[in-house]
């Protein structure tokens, strides 16, 4: 029975690695992966996954205002289906994703964040939270050697952003992750300034 997992980490928490190399062992394994990611991600080019360590891979990419299910028909035979970034999905395509495992039965594995730098929940995350029938949480360390959870957004000073836009696209210029309590602390210190 196939099954909509849903991988889950902070930022640098090798994400997009791990949807990469699990891509490369379905294909081992003769497996015909569907690699997709939304638009919203632009970071490393529009069709472009690519992790820290240098791995990347073309993907195709879903527009919000696509159905994942009449892309999906016409993409032709699929044994897998691989999202990076899967945040930026809307809940409607986390919904269809939902509905290919169910009515396709092929498995759907979605990587991305969980919550943005103020500690919310994108729309995709939650509804991935509501759907997944596993949901796993892909670990990284704050500095201070603690569990990571939370996306710090970052000026051009280093300093803890607590205001702007949800979705500000960016790597380790733009975001630190760390625990909850380093965050807070953070805050305070910014706060001085």
């Amino acid at each position: 029975m196939a099954k909509l997992y849903f991988k889950y980490g902070a930022m640098g928490s090798s994400k997009s690695a791990q949807a990469l190399i699990t891509k490369f062992n379905y294909e081992e394994q003769g497996m015909n992966v569907w690699l997709i990611k939304p638009s919203t991600d632009t970071r490393d080019g529009e069709d472009i996954i690519k992790s820290r360590i240098g791995l990347e891979q073309h993907a195709d990419v879903i527009l919000p205002t696509d159905s994942i299910i009449d892309k999906y028909q016409k993409h032709g035979k699929t044994t897998v289906i691989i999202s990076d970034e899967s945040q930026f999905f809307t809940p409607k395509q986390i919904d269809e994703l939902r509905e290919l495992v169910d009515e396709e039965n092929i498995p759907i594995l979605c990587f991305g964040l969980r919550t943005d730098f103020l500690t919310n929940f994108f729309p995709g995350s939650r509804r991935l939270m509501e759907l997944a029938d596993s949901i796993t949480e892909i670990k990284t360390v704050c500095k201070c050697g603690a569990k990571a959870t939370v996306n710090a957004r970052i000026d051009a000073r280093g300093r803890v952003v607590t205001s702007g836009d949800q979705v500000l696209l960016g790597g380790n210029d733009s975001y630190v992750a760390m625990c909850h309590r380093c965050w807070r602390h953070a805050i305070k210190e910014s706060e001085k300034d």
